[in-house]
């Protein structure tokens, strides 16, 4: 995986870019809401989902069957973006005010996770961002819920207003 080339080109303000791995890797386990871009043809589509990461591929999961589904098998390629610590700057200037976040956006492929027991690890660490409780999953649920791995290509971390 990839961090330092991204089809952006360099970072504007490379004062702003985080290039440790371990603090992308921090928001990446902080976030729970994840937003993917699809694209079908020449038309874009965003949508936002719940997410775990591993430390190494990102993991959500849907319905069988839906726009954002039906996309993926067209194309599987993903952008996605998570975001934690939004807020603003203020100054005393209207057009000086910014915006203070911790961000990460990255490219890969989205993949649908056949293996039951990788299916069944990835929902438990969904389901584990909201609760302590543990559930199991009746295979009739199973059978009807996709769950999507994004191989991650490559990633770029950017941070205004935190140490």
């Amino acid at each position: 995986m990839e961090t330092a080339s991204h089809p952006h080109g360099e970072m504007r303000r490379s004062d702003r870019e985080i290039t440790d791995r371990a603090e992308i890797d921090a928001i990446l386990n902080a976030g729970k809401v994840m937003r993917i871009a699809l694209v079908d043809g020449d038309t874009p589509f965003l949508v936002p989902i719940f997410y775990c990461y591993d430390g190494k591929s990102i993991y959500f999961h849907s319905a069988k069957s839906g726009s954002k589904i039906d996309i993926i098998k067209r194309n599987n390629k993903v952008c996605f973006e998570i975001g934690i610590k939004h807020g603003f700057i203020e100054d005393a200037m209207a057009c000086d005010f910014e915006a203070k976040h911790k961000t990460v956006i990255g490219l890969g492929r989205a993949v649908f996770v056949k293996d039951e027991a990788e299916k069944i690890a990835a929902l438990d660490r969904i389901v584990a961002l909201f609760t302590d409780k543990h559930f199991e999953y009746p295979q009739t649920n199973l059978d009807r819920t996709a769950v999507l791995r994004i191989d991650i290509e490559s990633i770029k971390g950017k941070k205004h207003g935190y140490a």
